[in-house]
């Protein structure tokens, strides 16, 4: 609704960023809280807070707030990082804020969980929010933690799980993707055919802006992915189509590849790239979100972009 204040955690962030600005747009007032300020904005009050994994006094930070988007916490990683951690951060901090949050009136309350509270990097079956929640790793284990926590409340509150997000300022996986795509060389990916659910960032702030609204059924998760599930060769292919070339896509066994994989020491990153992860985002298309972006188009205009800059 124009004109509500919104407190908004983790604007320093990829996803953050794009949040920030498509929330002024849409009419918010915004209150931003992080450990580090975005460069001013006119209108956006920003509060600078301390390490998530500590405690945050939150309460003069929901003074007049009507709606809260916590999209902060420790993101995902390959590395050794102690679960005590990821619980401190993504799941005792998201149940502080939300406890404040209840006592402060607050009309609606968006986290930001991940696919990753409901399954593993792959997945053999698609995935929808009726199967029984199965996270492999500490991260997930702590974004459905906080899920469940929230569940306990007295508050109205909405989770959502987006599958790998794309647009521009993206890093990790999908950043090298878009390397990958911009190599003036063919690639030996053809075969990679398993699809896997992507969510363009246009599509996710879609998502966050419904779920504020008095239209979304609460009190629940949900999965956000574009509709269109695609393979690798599929993804680079629409990239290499915003720059203007073909696929340029060689079929290369996969034992060969797995081979190059070890050799290299990216094992991991071969059974990522060359195995599925369907999403349905059926429930959040159901209740009334319309996803503004075409996923082959949104990631022809990503690789077309004259930076990766967000």
């Amino acid at each position: 609704m124009s004109g509500e204040r919104v407190l908004l955690t983790g604007s320093s962030g990829f996803v953050g960023r794009h949040l920030l600005h498509d929330l002024i747009a849409r009419g918010y007032r915004l209150r931003t809280a992080g450990r580090s300020a975005v460069s001013a904005i006119s209108g956006v009050e920003q509060v600078a807070i301390g390490d998530l994994g500590t405690p945050i006094d939150w309460r003069p930070l929901l003074n007049g707030v009507d709606l809260v988007v916590h999209s902060a916490g420790l993101a995902h990683a390959d590395g050794e990082v102690p679960e005590e951690r990821y619980r401190a951060v993504n799941t005792d901090a998201t149940l502080a804020l939300a406890l404040a949050a209840q006592v402060a009136g607050v009309r609606r309350f968006v986290f930001l969980s991940s696919i990753r509270a409901q399954s593993g990097p792959i997945s053999d079956q698609p995935l929808n929010e009726a199967d029984p929640p199965a996270p492999t790793d500490a991260y997930g284990r702590s974004k459905l933690a906080a899920e469940e926590e929230l569940a306990g409340l007295d508050l109205d509150w909405v989770a959502l799980r987006p599958v790998l997000v794309y647009g521009l300022g993206v890093k990790a996986n999908m950043a090298a993707l878009l390397k990958l795509a911009r190599l003036p060389l063919p690639l030996p990916l053809g075969a990679l055919s398993a699809k896997r659910s992507l969510l363009a960032i246009e599509n996710l702030a879609e998502a966050v802006a419904f779920s504020l609204s008095e239209t979304c059924p609460v009190r629940r998760s949900y999965i956000v992915a574009d509709p269109e599930p695609l393979s690798v060769a599929e993804m680079l292919a629409a990239m290499r189509a915003g720059l203007g070339r073909g696929p340029g896509l060689i079929p290369v066994p996969f034992l060969l590849l797995a081979l190059a994989a070890r050799l290299a020491g990216r094992p991991a990153a071969y059974e990522r790239l060359a195995n599925g992860l369907v999403a349905s985002p059926g429930a959040l298309l159901s209740a009334g979100w319309q996803p503004p972006a075409e996923t082959k188009a949104a990631l022809a205009r990503l690789a077309a972009s004259p930076t990766d800059a967000g």
